[in-house]
């Protein structure tokens, strides 16, 4: 069970080769089993998730459930969930249960797909590595001793390690696509505003994104129709009709213009990972694509843009945990303002406390139009750089990393190098556009990842060119041995 695709499983739940109930109890174990290795799963459904495979499987016995209905799934733990803890991998709401469903849980919850629990995280998605989170650290199924990529590092590990057919996660500068790139799975951040962030703790408001991990492009285009959806509970979210993310899987790519950015392929790169991303275009110019040139002059400024933005989002989002209302608090504050102090220095990680620090400087007066008002304008500029890029190709495709997964507490004493293992990612997100990575390759026995970028709403074509790739390539295939 754990090597079929969520195509493969709906159709057998609908022949009756199982049950949902079956499905479930199998994930469940595989979790027991191999979580004490991962640390990737931190809250488990078990009852929860065996009443609700029983339901599916009786709508599934009426011949009227709708696609999906009955596959497992898994939830980073930034997603609310009704009755149940969401922690976002921090002290501070350590001991919270959500008393409502994030709109994507909810989604997912009335097509029939059953909750098994939640997956570990970077606290608060501040983090690149998945080392942050108060509840330790996650583990790379391919390689023990390495990161398995962040914030969404849980998520993606778990399905590396088939604990779950698919899981949720969310990307703020990359944190669905650099873990399912150092985990060789398939991840995708679509365009933002397609899926609610209603229940969906924040970070970076106008840069946070939900998005599917699953193990290829079919199966995340699959979870994306059920996921997107527009929300009237959150501002953000765009009207625009959303597009068939399955229906162009099938098609060709004969004559698409594939656009690689020369900043992408210079200094920092490793060799490694190059080379399997140049021997991926190759097989994509073998399917019919035409790969051209094309530059973003301005990408330089993306991880310095988004090291201001972030942060000041992140500080002003972050100012509603103080001991007051819900999560931690301190044990007997003397005042008012020994609450907040204590509360926050204690409930709150280091990187967490650096980030609010670094975003409330950044706003403050005097130096507003120094740092925020700067990286605003760094922003638009990324945006132009994007749109002349797609005035000419259709997509454009690069590294998700610079490197393969590096190994536990090397960079977490240098900021400065974790933020930069972001480098190619950022940019999308500040641009707001969808990227995904797919697997392209082996490096050092760890996988590496191919990042697709696409123009707004045009996750169709991204997907369309993942699955056929996919179609003539094993690298979303590979299992780490031991699991």
């Amino acid at each position: 069970m754990k090597e079929l695709s969520i195509s493969a499983l709906n159709q057998s739940l609908k022949n009756k080769d199982f049950t949902s109930v079956e499905l479930t109890e199998y994930f469940l174990k595989r979790i027991k089993k191999y979580n004490k290795d991962l640390n990737a799963v931190i809250t488990s459904f078990d009852e929860k998730a065996l009443n609700s495979a029983k339901l599916a499987d009786e709508k599934i016995a009426t011949g009227a459930a709708p696609d999906l209905c009955g596959i497992p799934i898994l939830h980073k733990d930034i997603f609310c969930t009704k009755g149940e803890l969401t922690t976002c991998g921090s002290k501070m709401l350590a001991n919270f249960v959500s008393p409502y469903n994030a709109t994507v849980v909810e989604n997912f919850e009335k097509s029939g797909l059953i909750s098994l629990g939640k997956t570990n995280m970077d606290e608060f998605a501040m983090g690149s590595s998945n080392e942050t989170s108060y509840f330790g650290v996650v583990k790379n199924p391919w390689a023990l001793d390495c990161v398995p990529g962040g914030s969404s590092g849980g998520s993606a590990a778990a399905i590396a390690a088939r604990l779950a057919p698919a899981a949720t996660a969310t990307d703020t500068g990359g944190s669905i696509r650099q873990p399912a790139a150092l985990c060789g799975v398939t991840g995708i951040k679509p365009t933002y505003g397609s899926v609610s962030r209603w229940g969906m703790i924040a970070f970076a408001s106008s840069l946070d994104q939900g998005g599917p991990i699953a193990k290829t492009s079919e199966d995340c285009a699959m979870l994306l129709k059920c996921m997107a959806s527009f929300d009237h509970k959150d501002s953000t979210s765009i009207e625009n009709k959303r597009p068939d993310y399955v229906s162009k899987l099938y098609q060709p790519i004969d004559g698409l213009k594939i656009g690689l950015p020369k900043e992408y392929f210079s200094e920092g790169l490793h060799p490694g990972t190059q080379e399997a991303v140049e021997n991926a275009i190759e097989v994509l110019k073998g399917l019919g694509a035409k790969i051209t040139e094309v530059s973003l002059p301005n990408s330089k400024l993306s991880v310095p843009a988004y090291y201001v933005i972030a942060p000041a989002e992140a500080s002003a989002n972050l100012s509603r945990y103080d001991g007051v209302k819900y999560g931690y608090r301190c044990k007997n504050p003397v005042d008012l303002e020994d609450l907040y102090v204590r509360t926050r220095s204690e409930g709150f990680g280091e990187e967490v406390q650096r980030r609010i620090m670094i975003g409330t400087y950044c706003l403050s007066s005097g130096y507003y139009d120094a740092y925020y008002k700067k990286a605003q304008l760094a922003k638009e500029l990324i945006i132009q750089d994007f749109q002349t890029a797609f005035s000419d190709v259709d997509l454009i495709i690069g590294p998700t990393c610079p490197s393969p997964a590096f190994q536990h507490g090397t960079k977490s004493d240098n900021p400065v190098e974790m933020y930069l293992e972001d480098v190619y990612t950022i940019a999308v997100n500040l641009a707001g556009l969808p990227g995904m990575s797919i697997p392209c390759g082996l490096v050092s026995k760890k996988p590496v990842g191919m990042q697709i970028i696409g123009n707004y709403l045009e996750e169709p074509a991204m997907l369309q060119v993942a699955h056929q790739f996919q179609n003539v390539t094993d690298w979303h295939k590979a299992v780490p041995g031991n699991f």
